[in-house]
Formats: C-alpha cells, structure tokens, sequence
C-alpha cells in the first residue's frame, strides 16, 4: 500500500476517535451541568431556621397588640403573613405528640420537627411561593432574633454600623406597617413598634427589646396561677373543714363538763 495513504487512512482515524473522544466528554459535562441545575433548582436562599424565629417574635411581640387595637396589617407590610416565604408550610405541620410530626400534604410522620423541615425542602419545594413571598429571615436585625436565640445575653461586641442599620430598618417597618395617617390605632402602634422594637437598636445598653413583653406570657403566667390555686383550694377547705370540726368537739366537751359540773353542784 502507498505510504501516504496508509497515513491518510491513519489520520483520519485518528480524526474519528478524537471527535468521538470529545463529543462523549461534552455530552458527560452537560449531563452533569443539567444533573447539578436540576439538584440545585428548588435551592431557596432563605433561612427557615431564621425566618420561624422572626414569626415567633412578630406573633409574641407585636400581634397580641394588634389584635387588641382590632388594627388590619396592610399585606403591602412585611411583618404580613403572606410575606412570608415559608408561612403556608408552617400551616402544614401538624404536631400529632412529642415524637411524632406529620406534613399536612402527603400525611407522612417524623420523629422531629427538623426532619419534617428536611422533608418540605426536598419533597414540597415545589409548593413554595418564590415570585412573591419574601424572606422574613431578612427582618431579623430590625426584630432581635439574635437576642432571642442567644438566650438575650448578647455575646459578640456592639456595631455601631450594623445597629444603625437594624435601627433604620426598623423605623421603615414601622413607617410602612403602621403608617401615622391611618388614624389612632395606627398611631399607638407605630409608637408602641418603635418602643417595643427600634430604641434597643443602641450600642449604650440602656434599653432592652420588648419593654412590653407579649400577652402569650402574661396568659401562661395566669394559668400557672390558676392551676396552683385550684390545686390549694381543696386544701384550704379540708384545713377550714377540720378547724371547724375541732371547735365544735370543743364545745361539745364543753357542754359536758358544765352538765357535769352542774349536777355535782350542792344544793
């Protein structure tokens, strides 16, 4: 055979497993960019560790009060439970008992809270409202999350940029939540928000959040009276019962000794 075309023959067989070579290396990484897109599709870039607490806070903190003033909250406000990304997730955990949560969707059970949360992230990823609802973990400077967690002794040194931050935040929910025009109840919240809320975004220690506390506190603390008196009154009764027993067994030893007295009597 012609030397140059047994070269020609070789080199387009090696043409052939080159092509053949690099076609099977870019259809492997575009599965593999496809596989990791699809692995990292429902990723949501928002805490729900963070965003359950900043609800916690709203709920203890500020809705008994506006309940009480029978206020509305604008939707248009971010402390609005529809702007909050995982709120209709949260609908659906049913607490059945102490080791035992089930999801509301598919009704399957877990040993703990944070394996059902584990559960919604890959199975109901899906159900998360991400074009509107927002992510309520980002209001957790202005409402103290941190101070909550940490068992409210702050560990870490005051920033004054940071508290300015949180502070200015705070004033905007405040001002668009519970906007002064609005009339009264409107007016006692937004001055109760920034007392309950904003003036403990200081770095002088002087002032604490929730000067007011929250009325989920106040009824435990009534219950716990309740119980311990309904646990005391018997006794008080069975104590009252007795005292009364003893003092007519007086008076019945009392007769006696009097009749007895009498008929000894000399006449």
């Amino acid at each position: 055979m012609d030397p140059s075309k047994s070269a020609s023959i070789l080199f387009f067989i090696a043409l052939s497993l080159l092509h053949t070579v690099t076609q099977g290396f870019e259809e492997s990484t575009g599965a593999r960019i496809v596989t990791q897109e699809q692995e990292h599709a429902h990723e949501v870039h928002c805490s729900r560790e963070r965003s359950k607490a900043a609800w916690d806070i709203i709920e203890e903190y500020l809705m008994p009060f506006v309940e009480q003033e029978q206020y509305q909250i604008s939707s248009k406000c971010r402390l609005h439970q529809d702007n909050d990304l995982f709120r209709d997730q949260e609908r659906h955990k049913i607490h059945v008992d102490i080791n035992e949560w089930r999801c509301g969707y598919c009704k399957k059970s877990f040993r703990a809270e944070k394996f059902l949360d584990r559960h919604f992230d890959n199975r109901h990823y899906n159900l998360l409202n991400t074009s509107h609802s927002k992510c309520l973990a980002d209001l957790c400077g202005a409402l103290h999350c941190d101070y909550v967690k940490n068992s409210k002794s702050p560990k870490s040194k005051c920033n004054p940029a940071a508290v300015a931050r949180n502070r200015h935040l705070c004033e905007s929910l405040a001002d668009s939540c519970f906007p002064i025009s609005q009339g009264s109840s409107a007016s006692r919240l937004h001055e109760l928000f920034l007392r309950q809320f904003c003036d403990a975004h200081s770095c002088s220690g002087k002032r604490k959040p929730f000067p007011r506390e929250g009325k989920k506190r106040t009824s435990v603390f009534y219950l716990a009276i309740s119980i311990l008196t309904l646990m005391l009154l018997p006794i008080f009764y069975l104590i009252v019962y007795l005292y009364q027993s003893e003092m007519r067994k007086g008076k019945q030893e009392l007769r006696r000794i009097s009749q007895v007295g009498r008929k000894t009597k000399p006449s």
